[in-house]
């Protein structure tokens, strides 16, 4: 559960910043208060599902991307990690020969 809620940290991080909208300006389209936002950002506090509705309506997001993967990472960076990570696994199959 950890992992979700970090990611969606780093997702909101990244597409209000990618809009190039202040915490002020996302918690004025959200209508909560601007420190809702810096406590969730400072992982202080996680969003109610309502509110993350409302968040990735002001980014302009499916809820989804919030949770997904760090959005800061583009999809040639995913594959390369994966082919790394995959390839990984394949030779310690190897090499312990379980195959």
């Amino acid at each position: 559960m950890e992992k979700y809620k970090s990611d969606f940290i780093e997702n909101l991080l990244f597409y209000r910043t990618q809009k190039n909208m202040s915490q002020l300006e996302l918690s004025g389209i959200c209508d909560c208060a601007k420190s809702t936002i810096s406590s969730i950002e400072s992982k202080k506090n996680f969003p109610s599902f309502e509110l993350i509705l409302k968040i990735a309506y002001a980014l302009e997001i499916h809820p989804a991307d919030l949770f997904l993967r760090d959005a800061s990472k583009s999809k040639e960076e995913i594959r390369t990690i994966l082919k790394e990570k995959i390839t990984t696994d394949i030779n310690q199959i190897i090499d312990n020969n379980l195959i």
